[in-house]
This record gives structure tokens, sequence and C-alpha cells, in this order.
């Protein structure tokens, strides 16, 4: 059996396919598997060894540019991936999305898989599913697999993510330049586009300071770089600098890419992060993470995208992640360090 699954969405959305590939392997150990991802998020996947061939398409729109390189090249791969004959094609996601159905469909596989509702692209779907209501992201996926009559799993499949050998060396030459021992600092991340998700500079001091007197921890402090206003991906900076500021010495900044990031955060006793793909990742590395949730009511709930690890925790706050307090952080996060 020839198996497509396309994932369109952000690094994070990947990482929480990684259980219904790890699945989809061990219940069709024969079948060849091809995931057809972006040039954003394919990385994610790139030494995933439950994927036969990684497809990477460009994409065509960055805010308000179109790239016409890049539409000409999803041209040329989807009629490439015609040839390949599928047996299957799974739109790999939560929810409903008629771009994502249409891209599966052009790709003419013999069956197609997919969440839809009663627009009128599902009437073209061989497999169309109803979006559960309240389960997580990851479980979503692994729904998808049914019509296939695979069962599923009564346990929970954590994702899983290869860092890379350079990302590894990285955070060792870091660490060591700093005078820094691996699993001897946490790390305290932003990283959620807005305010209300992050913790604020006075959290951040008085965690780092209780993290040192406590457990004889430096902290990490890790932020997007960039301008609050970037219309492509807003960063931190403006939230970051009172910490910076404040230079105080056992909390150590880390303004860099993503890719170097996930190495620190692998080296780390223990990360904080609000909900956010760096939350994902952090709950997937050795660990854990305590990941930071605000206002669900009209934001994403960690009933859908908590974080999913062998040692992971979270906290939700009705308004803004302001509004815990300091005792509770240090319980759920004595439990990580256990």
């Amino acid at each position: 059996m020839k198996i497509l699954i396309l994932k369109r969405d952000k690094i994070g959305d990947l990482l929480l396919t990684t259980p219904m590939l790890s699945h989809l392997r061990q219940s069709l150990p024969n079948a060849e598997i091809h995931l057809l991802a972006n040039n954003y998020n394919a990385w994610v996947v790139a030494e995933n060894t439950d994927i036969d061939q990684l497809w990477i398409y460009r994409r065509a729109k960055s805010g308000r540019k179109i790239d016409f390189g890049a539409v000409i090249h999803q041209i040329w791969q989807q009629l490439q991936l015609r040839f390949q004959r599928f047996d299957v094609a799974i739109v790999a996601g939560g929810e409903f999305s008629p771009r994502a159905v249409k891209r599966a469909l052009s790709i003419h596989a013999k069956r197609t898989i997919t969440y839809c509702d009663e627009s009128a692209v599902c009437a073209r779907v061989s497999d169309p599913l109803p979006a559960p209501a309240g389960e997580h992201e990851s479980d979503r996926m692994l729904n998808l697999l049914l019509p296939l009559q695979i069962r599923l799993h009564e346990q929970v499949i954590n994702p899983t993510f290869n860092l890379p050998a350079q990302w590894q060396l990285f955070a060792e030459n870091w660490l060591f330049g700093r005078h820094i021992s691996p699993r001897k600092y946490i790390v305290i991340g932003l990283g959620a586009r807005r305010a209300k998700k992050q913790p604020t500079s006075e959290q951040v001091f008085h965690w780092a300071a209780y993290f040192k007197e406590h457990f004889q921890l430096d902290t990490l402090f890790m932020w997007t770089p960039g301008k609050s206003d970037n219309p492509l991906y807003p960063g931190d900076d403006e939230v970051a600098q009172p910490v910076l500021d404040a230079a105080v010495p056992y909390i150590y900044p880390f303004r860099g890419a993503l890719m170097p990031a996930l190495g620190l955060i692998w080296n780390a006793r223990t990360s904080i992060f609000p909900d956010s793909g760096l939350m994902h990742f952090a709950a997937a590395s050795p660990g854990g993470v305590l990941g930071l949730f605000a206002e669900t009511d009209v934001s994403p709930s960690p009933v859908q995208w908590g974080p999913r690890g062998a040692k992971v925790a979270f906290l939700e706050a009705t308004k803004s992640v302001a509004e815990i307090g300091d005792q509770m952080i240090y319980d759920k996060l004595e439990s990580l360090l256990a």
C-alpha cells in the first residue's frame, strides 16, 4: 500500500503528527509512507524513520508577496505526486481545511481520508470523517487511521523528535563558553505571540531566584527574536528587555534561531513555556516541560493542545499567565524535577 500524508501546518502541529506516523508504520510495516510538508516545517521530520520519502513544497505566499517560482514548483510537484499513484492520501489535521482537502484531491489517490463538513469539496472525498470534539490534536490525527482498519492503542503515543547532531554540538559549545553544565539549568521561554500567554518579567525574576536558591539551577531565558509588530512572525524583544536590563548573574539570555534553541532545551533539567511550538518540542525533550495556558475559553485549550510527553505538566489561567501564583509554578516544577 502506498500512502501519502499531507501536513501543511506549523512546526508544533507537525511534531504532534509523529504519533500517527509511528502507529501507521507499526500497523502497516510493508506500506510505503510518504509525507508532504512545506519548506517551513519539513525539518521536523527530516530524520524520522517512519517515513520512506519526504516531499517538500515551497510556500508560494509570504506575507503579501507571491513567489511565482514557488507556484511553478508546486504545479510540477503536483504532477510528480500524481504519477506516484497513491492508494491513500490522508489530510493530517485536527480540523477541516478546504485548501488542504483540495490539494489532496488534486493528487488523485484512490482514497482520500480527511475531516470534512458539509462543503461542496467534501462530496469528492472518499472517506470523509466528522471532526471530533474534546480530543487532543495528536489523537485527532490518529483517528484518521480508522478507515484503514487500524486499531488505536489504549495508551497515549507521545510525539518524538530526533535532535540533529549539529544542534547538540551547538548547545555543548554554547554552554561550555558560559561555564554552564548540562542539566544544571532550567529554560524559561516566551514565544507565545500574545502578552496574556507569557510570563511577566517579575515572574521570571521570582522563578529564577527560587530555582537558584532551592535547586542550585541557573535559568536560561529564551525568547523569539524580533519586534512585536512583525507581520510575518511577531517577536518578543520588547518583552524580554527588562530581564536583559536587570543583568541577573544566574539568568542567561538566549536570543537565537529556533533550531539551535532546541539543542539548549534538550540539555536542560526541564523547561517552562507558554502554549507554543517550543512547548511541544520541550515536551518531547528529556527534561520535559511545564506548559502555560491562558483565557482558554477563546484561546487554544490544553484539552486539545496540552503538552504530550513522558514528563509534562501544565497550568491554566483564567485571563493571563500573570495571574498564576509562584507557588503553583514551584509545586508543578518539583514533580518534573523529581
